[in-house]
């Protein structure tokens, strides 16, 4: 079952394109937000033993990090937060050494991209999840829409799951049997389609970017706040919390060093009250704690 339709605050499509153009800005030459000097900076501090440096995107990881900085400081450790825009590049420099964690994936997309690419990163501990939503475009509600209609998904494996399924909540399409949040499903599993909708497999980054130019568009929770999006608030509807409990946002490391001082030090500093009353103050049920 999905949950209640909600009805979204009215945004116009050319503020969606200003908060849009923003993200777009951060991931152009590359999709990291990061220069060589920055790049140099995380790898030497990587070797401190009082600086943890943690790779992350930018809202909501990288400032809930910055949330735990005093608590850390307190601990006596240096907290170097390393802002990427993409959801390859933080664990390629995590597996290089160049940071000690990193903040910006859930579970199966951490388990995918250790299958495809032979690596072993761990999932240290959970800290929250980010409920999905299905945006307005050029058009105004699920009920409106006209046969061949497009919809832009995100195209990576978990996450186009994880859209389908929520289409699929929605009454818009049909999965073949078997398909449930830890597969990795395509459009090719869609068994019916009746309003032949126009399913477009489109980089998560680009999501808010392209929500203007199709009718709807199911974006991932933290590039829909980055683009003054909240699923909470702003979704026609959002994604059944049993699904969404099972892509938790976790912080990663390197296999064997999930109980090292530095990760426990960064575990005990996010999954405080303080970082807890932050994350609901700050976010209204966009992204969601789990400790």
């Amino acid at each position: 079952m999905a949950e209640k339709e909600r009805i979204p605050k009215k945004k116009t499509i050319a503020a969606i394109r200003a908060g849009a153009l923003c993200l777009t800005a951060l991931t152009a030459c590359g999709g990291s937000k990061t220069d060589s000097a920055a790049a140099d900076s995380s790898s030497a501090a990587a070797g401190d033993d009082k600086t943890i440096t943690v790779g992350a995107t930018p809202t909501p990881h990288a400032e809930i990090l910055n949330a735990a900085k005093d608590a850390l400081k307190a601990e006596g450790y240096t907290l170097n937060v390393v802002e990427f825009t993409d959801y390859v590049q933080p664990n390629t420099a995590l597996v290089d050494g160049d940071l000690d964690a990193n903040y910006f994936q859930h579970t199966p997309y951490l388990n995918n991209f250790n299958k495809e690419n032979g690596t072993d990163l761990a999932a240290a501990f959970d800290m929250h999840y980010e409920p999905f939503g299905i945006y307005a475009g050029k058009t105004a509600s699920i009920e409106e829409l006209k046969d061949g209609a497009s919809i832009a998904i995100p195209n990576d494996g978990s996450n186009e799951t994880r859209a389908l399924l929520l289409l699929q909540d929605a009454g818009l399409i049909k999965l073949k049997d078997g398909i449930d949040p830890t597969s990795d499903a395509t459009k090719l599993d869609i068994t019916e389609n009746p309003k032949n909708l126009d399913i477009q497999e489109i980089a998560a980054e680009q999501l808010p970017r392209s929500l203007a130019d199709v009718d709807l568009a199911v974006i991932n929770g933290n590039y829909a706040l980055q683009a003054d999006l909240n699923a909470a608030e702003d979704s026609l509807i959002t994604e059944n919390p049993d699904y969404a409990k099972v892509y938790v946002n976790v912080v990663a490391c390197r296999s064997g060093e999930e109980n090292s001082d530095k990760i426990q030090a960064l575990k005990k500093a996010l999954q405080s009250d303080d970082v807890k009353k932050y994350v609901d103050e700050t976010y209204k049920g966009a992204v969601v704690t789990v400790f």
